[in-house]
Protein backbone atom coordinates (compact mmCIF):
# COMPACT_ATOMS: atom_id res chain seq x y z
CA UNK A 1 0.00 0.00 0.00
CA UNK A 2 2.82 2.36 0.92
CA UNK A 3 4.47 1.72 -2.44
CA UNK A 4 1.21 2.58 -4.27
CA UNK A 5 0.87 5.77 -2.27
CA UNK A 6 4.44 6.73 -3.17
CA UNK A 7 3.80 6.06 -6.87
CA UNK A 8 0.65 8.22 -6.70
CA UNK A 9 2.63 10.98 -5.00
CA UNK A 10 5.30 10.83 -7.73
CA UNK A 11 2.64 11.01 -10.47
CA UNK A 12 1.06 14.01 -8.76
CA UNK A 13 4.43 15.78 -8.47
CA UNK A 14 5.25 15.05 -12.15
CA UNK A 15 1.82 16.34 -13.16
CA UNK A 16 2.36 19.54 -11.20
CA UNK A 17 5.81 19.92 -12.78
CA UNK A 18 4.35 19.38 -16.26
CA UNK A 19 1.68 22.02 -15.60
CA UNK A 20 4.30 24.46 -14.26
CA UNK A 21 6.52 23.77 -17.29
CA UNK A 22 3.58 24.32 -19.65
CA UNK A 23 2.82 27.62 -17.95
CA UNK A 24 6.50 28.62 -18.18
CA UNK A 25 6.56 27.71 -21.89
CA UNK A 26 3.42 29.74 -22.50
CA UNK A 27 5.00 32.70 -20.73
CA UNK A 28 8.23 32.31 -22.73
CA UNK A 29 6.25 32.07 -25.98
CA UNK A 30 4.23 35.12 -25.00
CA UNK A 31 7.43 37.03 -24.18
CA UNK A 32 8.97 35.96 -27.48
CA UNK A 33 5.90 37.21 -29.32
CA UNK A 34 6.06 40.45 -27.41
CA UNK A 35 9.76 40.78 -28.25
CA UNK A 36 9.07 40.08 -31.92
CA UNK A 37 6.35 42.71 -31.83
CA UNK A 38 8.86 45.18 -30.43
CA UNK A 39 11.29 44.30 -33.21
CA UNK A 40 8.59 44.99 -35.75
CA UNK A 41 7.77 48.42 -34.39
CA UNK A 42 6.94 51.00 -36.98
CA UNK A 43 9.71 53.47 -37.69
CA UNK A 44 7.24 56.23 -36.84
CA UNK A 45 6.71 54.71 -33.38
CA UNK A 46 10.47 54.53 -32.83
CA UNK A 47 10.87 58.18 -33.78
CA UNK A 48 7.96 59.20 -31.57
CA UNK A 49 9.56 57.38 -28.65
CA UNK A 50 12.85 59.17 -29.33
CA UNK A 51 11.11 62.53 -29.23
CA UNK A 52 9.22 61.76 -26.04
CA UNK A 53 12.37 60.44 -24.31
CA UNK A 54 14.38 63.56 -25.18
CA UNK A 55 15.24 66.39 -22.78
CA UNK A 56 13.31 68.92 -24.83
CA UNK A 57 10.60 70.90 -23.09
CA UNK A 58 6.98 70.00 -23.75
CA UNK A 59 6.50 72.73 -26.35
CA UNK A 60 9.48 71.56 -28.40
CA UNK A 61 8.41 67.92 -28.12
CA UNK A 62 4.96 68.79 -29.40
CA UNK A 63 6.46 70.74 -32.30
CA UNK A 64 8.58 67.77 -33.35
CA UNK A 65 5.66 65.38 -32.91
CA UNK A 66 3.54 67.61 -35.10
CA UNK A 67 6.17 67.43 -37.85
CA UNK A 68 6.38 63.67 -37.49
CA UNK A 69 2.60 63.37 -37.82
CA UNK A 70 2.67 65.45 -41.00
CA UNK A 71 5.38 63.21 -42.42
CA UNK A 72 3.36 60.17 -41.34
CA UNK A 73 0.47 61.40 -43.47
CA UNK A 74 2.60 61.61 -46.63
CA UNK A 75 1.70 58.99 -49.21
CA UNK A 76 4.05 57.43 -51.74
CA UNK A 77 2.94 56.10 -55.13
CA UNK A 78 5.32 54.01 -57.22
CA UNK A 79 4.46 52.75 -60.71
CA UNK A 80 5.95 49.54 -62.13
CA UNK A 81 6.20 49.29 -65.91
CA UNK A 82 7.82 46.89 -68.33
CA UNK A 83 7.35 44.01 -70.73
CA UNK A 84 5.63 40.76 -69.93
CA UNK A 85 8.09 38.38 -68.30
CA UNK A 86 10.54 41.06 -67.18
CA UNK A 87 9.89 40.28 -63.53
CA UNK A 88 7.86 43.23 -62.22
CA UNK A 89 5.97 41.10 -59.72
CA UNK A 90 9.07 39.33 -58.43
CA UNK A 91 10.74 42.73 -58.04
CA UNK A 92 8.00 44.24 -55.90
CA UNK A 93 7.72 41.03 -53.87
CA UNK A 94 11.44 41.15 -53.17
CA UNK A 95 11.54 44.83 -52.21
CA UNK A 96 8.50 45.20 -50.00
CA UNK A 97 6.56 43.35 -47.32
CA UNK A 98 3.82 42.20 -49.66
CA UNK A 99 2.39 39.78 -47.08
CA UNK A 100 0.42 42.70 -45.61
CA UNK A 101 -0.53 44.38 -48.89
CA UNK A 102 -4.13 45.08 -49.81
CA UNK A 103 -4.67 44.24 -53.46
CA UNK A 104 -7.09 46.10 -55.70
CA UNK A 105 -7.71 47.14 -59.30
CA UNK A 106 -8.72 50.40 -60.87
CA UNK A 107 -12.47 50.99 -61.04
CA UNK A 108 -12.23 53.00 -64.25
CA UNK A 109 -12.69 50.89 -67.43
CA UNK A 110 -9.48 52.41 -68.76
CA UNK A 111 -7.46 51.35 -65.73
CA UNK A 112 -9.06 48.09 -64.66
CA UNK A 113 -5.92 46.18 -65.60
CA UNK A 114 -3.63 48.17 -63.31
CA UNK A 115 -3.23 46.35 -60.01
CA UNK A 116 -2.64 48.38 -56.86
CA UNK A 117 -0.84 47.07 -53.79
CA UNK A 118 -1.48 49.21 -50.73
CA UNK A 119 0.89 48.91 -47.78
CA UNK A 120 -0.25 51.55 -45.31
CA UNK A 121 0.80 54.85 -46.94
CA UNK A 122 2.75 53.22 -49.80
CA UNK A 123 0.87 52.27 -52.97
CA UNK A 124 2.48 50.31 -55.79
CA UNK A 125 0.78 50.41 -59.18
CA UNK A 126 1.65 47.29 -61.16
CA UNK A 127 0.80 47.88 -64.81
CA UNK A 128 0.11 45.11 -67.35
CA UNK A 129 3.04 43.95 -69.47
CA UNK A 130 3.99 45.16 -72.92
CA UNK A 131 4.60 42.84 -75.82
CA UNK A 132 1.27 41.02 -76.01
CA UNK A 133 0.34 42.58 -79.35
CA UNK A 134 -0.02 46.02 -80.95
CA UNK A 135 -3.64 46.49 -79.84
CA UNK A 136 -2.87 45.51 -76.25
CA UNK A 137 0.20 47.76 -76.18
CA UNK A 138 -1.84 50.71 -77.44
CA UNK A 139 -4.38 50.23 -74.64
CA UNK A 140 -1.52 49.79 -72.19
CA UNK A 141 0.08 53.08 -73.26
CA UNK A 142 -3.24 54.88 -72.87
CA UNK A 143 -3.61 53.53 -69.34
CA UNK A 144 -0.13 54.72 -68.43
CA UNK A 145 -0.71 58.22 -69.79
CA UNK A 146 -3.94 58.50 -67.83
CA UNK A 147 -2.41 57.27 -64.57
CA UNK A 148 0.65 59.50 -64.92
CA UNK A 149 -1.63 62.49 -65.50
CA UNK A 150 -3.48 62.04 -62.20
CA UNK A 151 -2.84 64.47 -59.37
CA UNK A 152 -3.19 64.18 -55.60
CA UNK A 153 -5.27 66.37 -53.27
CA UNK A 154 -2.61 69.09 -53.45
CA UNK A 155 -2.54 69.17 -57.23
CA UNK A 156 0.86 67.46 -57.40
CA UNK A 157 1.49 64.42 -59.64
CA UNK A 158 0.06 61.28 -58.02
CA UNK A 159 2.92 59.04 -59.17
CA UNK A 160 6.14 59.87 -57.35
CA UNK A 161 8.34 57.69 -59.51
CA UNK A 162 8.25 55.02 -62.21
CA UNK A 163 10.40 51.89 -62.03
CA UNK A 164 10.79 50.37 -65.49
CA UNK A 165 11.82 46.71 -65.29
CA UNK A 166 13.70 45.36 -68.31
CA UNK A 167 14.83 41.79 -68.91
CA UNK A 168 18.65 41.83 -68.85
CA UNK A 169 18.70 38.63 -70.93
CA UNK A 170 16.59 40.09 -73.75
CA UNK A 171 18.21 41.40 -76.92
CA UNK A 172 14.97 42.91 -78.22
CA UNK A 173 14.13 45.92 -76.05
CA UNK A 174 12.64 48.03 -78.84
CA UNK A 175 9.12 47.98 -77.41
CA UNK A 176 10.42 48.92 -73.97
CA UNK A 177 12.48 51.79 -75.38
CA UNK A 178 9.37 53.12 -77.13
CA UNK A 179 7.55 52.97 -73.79
CA UNK A 180 10.32 54.88 -72.03
CA UNK A 181 11.08 57.44 -74.73
CA UNK A 182 7.60 58.09 -76.17
CA UNK A 183 5.26 57.52 -73.22
CA UNK A 184 6.88 57.71 -69.81
CA UNK A 185 9.44 60.50 -70.18
CA UNK A 186 7.08 62.89 -72.03
CA UNK A 187 4.37 62.33 -69.38
CA UNK A 188 6.68 62.90 -66.42
CA UNK A 189 7.10 66.56 -67.30
CA UNK A 190 9.68 68.89 -65.76
CA UNK A 191 10.46 66.51 -62.88
CA UNK A 192 11.34 63.64 -65.19
CA UNK A 193 15.04 63.65 -64.20
CA UNK A 194 14.31 62.32 -60.75
CA UNK A 195 11.15 60.34 -61.32
CA UNK A 196 12.18 57.42 -63.52
CA UNK A 197 14.48 54.50 -62.77
CA UNK A 198 15.50 51.66 -65.07
CA UNK A 199 16.12 48.21 -63.61
CA UNK A 200 17.77 45.37 -65.54
CA UNK A 201 16.30 42.32 -63.86
CA UNK A 202 17.26 38.64 -64.19
CA UNK A 203 20.96 39.50 -64.26
CA UNK A 204 21.73 35.86 -63.46
CA UNK A 205 20.18 34.79 -66.78
CA UNK A 206 21.69 37.56 -68.91
CA UNK A 207 24.05 35.09 -70.61
CA UNK A 208 21.65 32.13 -70.54
CA UNK A 209 22.64 31.29 -66.98
CA UNK A 210 26.33 31.03 -67.83
CA UNK A 211 29.00 32.81 -65.80
CA UNK A 212 26.80 33.09 -62.70
CA UNK A 213 28.51 31.95 -59.52
CA UNK A 214 25.64 30.22 -57.72
CA UNK A 215 27.72 29.58 -54.60
CA UNK A 216 28.56 33.26 -54.14
CA UNK A 217 25.29 34.40 -55.75
CA UNK A 218 27.02 36.91 -58.01
CA UNK A 219 28.22 37.25 -61.61
CA UNK A 220 31.76 36.29 -62.53
CA UNK A 221 34.01 38.79 -64.30
CA UNK A 222 32.71 37.88 -67.76
CA UNK A 223 29.05 38.33 -66.86
CA UNK A 224 29.77 41.44 -64.80
CA UNK A 225 31.41 43.09 -67.79
CA UNK A 226 28.46 42.07 -69.96
CA UNK A 227 25.97 43.60 -67.49
CA UNK A 228 27.93 46.85 -67.30
CA UNK A 229 27.97 47.15 -71.09
CA UNK A 230 24.26 46.32 -71.24
CA UNK A 231 23.51 49.11 -68.74
CA UNK A 232 25.70 51.55 -70.70
CA UNK A 233 23.92 50.62 -73.94
CA UNK A 234 20.47 51.24 -72.42
CA UNK A 235 21.63 54.54 -70.93
CA UNK A 236 23.10 55.67 -74.27
CA UNK A 237 19.99 54.75 -76.26
CA UNK A 238 17.69 56.69 -73.95
CA UNK A 239 20.01 59.71 -73.90
CA UNK A 240 20.29 59.83 -77.70
CA UNK A 241 16.49 59.95 -78.04
CA UNK A 242 15.48 62.12 -75.09
CA UNK A 243 18.59 63.88 -73.80
CA UNK A 244 17.88 62.37 -70.38
CA UNK A 245 20.61 60.52 -68.49
CA UNK A 246 19.33 57.49 -66.58
CA UNK A 247 21.81 54.99 -65.15
CA UNK A 248 20.19 51.53 -65.09
CA UNK A 249 20.67 49.19 -62.13
CA UNK A 250 21.27 45.53 -62.99
CA UNK A 251 19.94 43.11 -60.39
CA UNK A 252 18.22 39.81 -59.77
CA UNK A 253 14.93 39.93 -57.87
CA UNK A 254 15.07 36.24 -57.09
CA UNK A 255 12.61 33.62 -58.28
CA UNK A 256 11.64 30.02 -57.69
CA UNK A 257 11.38 27.46 -60.41
CA UNK A 258 8.65 24.88 -59.92
CA UNK A 259 10.14 22.18 -57.74
CA UNK A 260 13.40 24.11 -57.45
CA UNK A 261 15.14 26.22 -54.85
CA UNK A 262 14.61 29.92 -54.22
CA UNK A 263 17.20 32.05 -55.99
CA UNK A 264 18.53 34.75 -53.68
CA UNK A 265 18.31 38.34 -54.90
CA UNK A 266 21.38 40.23 -56.09
CA UNK A 267 21.90 44.00 -56.01
CA UNK A 268 18.46 44.53 -54.46
CA UNK A 269 19.92 46.92 -51.87
CA UNK A 270 21.39 49.02 -54.66
CA UNK A 271 18.03 49.14 -56.43
CA UNK A 272 16.29 50.14 -53.18
CA UNK A 273 18.87 52.88 -52.60
CA UNK A 274 18.15 54.40 -56.03
CA UNK A 275 14.42 54.21 -55.38
CA UNK A 276 14.93 56.16 -52.15
CA UNK A 277 16.89 58.81 -54.06
CA UNK A 278 13.92 59.23 -56.40
CA UNK A 279 11.39 59.79 -53.60
CA UNK A 280 11.06 63.25 -51.97
CA UNK A 281 12.74 63.39 -48.56
CA UNK A 282 9.53 64.06 -46.67
CA UNK A 283 7.99 60.83 -48.04
CA UNK A 284 10.85 58.38 -47.58
CA UNK A 285 9.80 56.97 -44.21
CA UNK A 286 6.91 55.23 -45.95
CA UNK A 287 9.47 53.10 -47.78
CA UNK A 288 11.33 52.21 -44.59
CA UNK A 289 8.16 51.10 -42.87
CA UNK A 290 7.26 48.71 -45.70
CA UNK A 291 10.63 47.22 -46.65
CA UNK A 292 10.86 43.43 -46.93
CA UNK A 293 12.00 42.28 -43.45
CA UNK A 294 13.68 39.10 -44.73
CA UNK A 295 17.44 39.44 -44.13
CA UNK A 296 18.28 37.09 -46.99
CA UNK A 297 16.90 39.53 -49.54
CA UNK A 298 19.63 42.10 -48.82
CA UNK A 299 22.79 39.98 -48.55
CA UNK A 300 24.38 40.21 -52.00
CA UNK A 301 25.35 43.23 -54.10
CA UNK A 302 28.14 44.46 -56.39
CA UNK A 303 29.96 46.16 -53.48
CA UNK A 304 30.70 49.26 -55.55
CA UNK A 305 29.37 51.19 -52.55
CA UNK A 306 28.05 50.46 -49.08
CA UNK A 307 24.42 50.59 -50.15
CA UNK A 308 23.11 49.67 -46.72
CA UNK A 309 24.79 52.73 -45.21
CA UNK A 310 23.58 54.83 -48.15
CA UNK A 311 20.03 53.63 -47.52
CA UNK A 312 20.31 54.70 -43.88
CA UNK A 313 21.73 58.07 -44.94
CA UNK A 314 18.69 58.67 -47.14
CA UNK A 315 16.45 58.35 -44.10
CA UNK A 316 18.81 60.34 -41.86
CA UNK A 317 18.30 63.28 -44.25
CA UNK A 318 14.56 63.10 -43.65
CA UNK A 319 14.99 63.08 -39.88
CA UNK A 320 17.50 65.92 -39.87
CA UNK A 321 15.47 68.11 -42.24
CA UNK A 322 11.95 67.52 -40.96
CA UNK A 323 12.22 66.52 -37.30
CA UNK A 324 15.37 68.40 -36.32
CA UNK A 325 16.20 72.09 -36.55
CA UNK A 326 18.89 72.91 -39.07
CA UNK A 327 19.71 76.12 -37.22
CA UNK A 328 20.18 74.47 -33.83
CA UNK A 329 23.55 74.09 -32.15
CA UNK A 330 25.15 71.03 -33.73
CA UNK A 331 26.58 67.98 -32.05
CA UNK A 332 28.78 65.18 -33.31
CA UNK A 333 27.20 62.87 -35.84
CA UNK A 334 28.32 59.91 -33.76
CA UNK A 335 30.70 58.09 -36.06
CA UNK A 336 31.36 55.37 -33.49
CA UNK A 337 27.66 54.47 -33.63
CA UNK A 338 26.70 55.28 -37.19
CA UNK A 339 29.93 54.92 -39.11
CA UNK A 340 29.05 58.07 -41.03
CA UNK A 341 30.77 61.45 -41.17
CA UNK A 342 29.12 64.83 -40.75
CA UNK A 343 27.16 66.79 -38.16
CA UNK A 344 23.64 66.60 -36.84
CA UNK A 345 21.34 68.98 -35.01
CA UNK A 346 21.17 68.19 -31.33
CA UNK A 347 20.93 65.11 -29.13
CA UNK A 348 17.33 64.41 -30.19
CA UNK A 349 18.40 63.77 -33.77
CA UNK A 350 21.21 61.57 -32.54
CA UNK A 351 18.70 59.44 -30.63
CA UNK A 352 16.29 59.39 -33.59
CA UNK A 353 19.02 58.36 -35.99
CA UNK A 354 20.11 55.70 -33.52
CA UNK A 355 16.58 54.33 -33.63
CA UNK A 356 16.73 54.19 -37.43
CA UNK A 357 20.10 52.43 -37.30
CA UNK A 358 18.60 49.79 -34.99
CA UNK A 359 15.57 49.49 -37.28
CA UNK A 360 17.70 48.68 -40.32
CA UNK A 361 20.13 46.46 -38.46
CA UNK A 362 17.13 44.27 -37.71
CA UNK A 363 16.50 44.03 -41.47
CA UNK A 364 19.96 44.11 -43.02
CA UNK A 365 21.57 42.11 -40.23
Amino acid sequence: MAESENEAAVVEIETDMDEDLAEDNEEIAWNDEEKQGEERKSIYVLLEESIMASDLDLGEKNKRLSRLIRIREKKVNIMLAGATGSGKSSTVNALFNMDVAEVGVGVDPETDSITSYVLDNLTIWDTPGLGDGAKSDEKYNTMLVKKLSETDENGDPLIDMVLVVLDASSKDLGTSFDLINKVLIPCLGEDKHGRILIGLNQADMAMKGKHWDFEKNEPDEVLLEYLKKKAESVEKRIYETTGLTIKPVYYCAGYKEEGGEQCKPYNLTKLFYYIIKSIPKEKRLALADNINPDNDMWLHDDKEADYKEEVKRGFFDTISDFIGEGAEACGDFGEEILGLPGRIAGALIGAAIGAVVGFFEGIFG
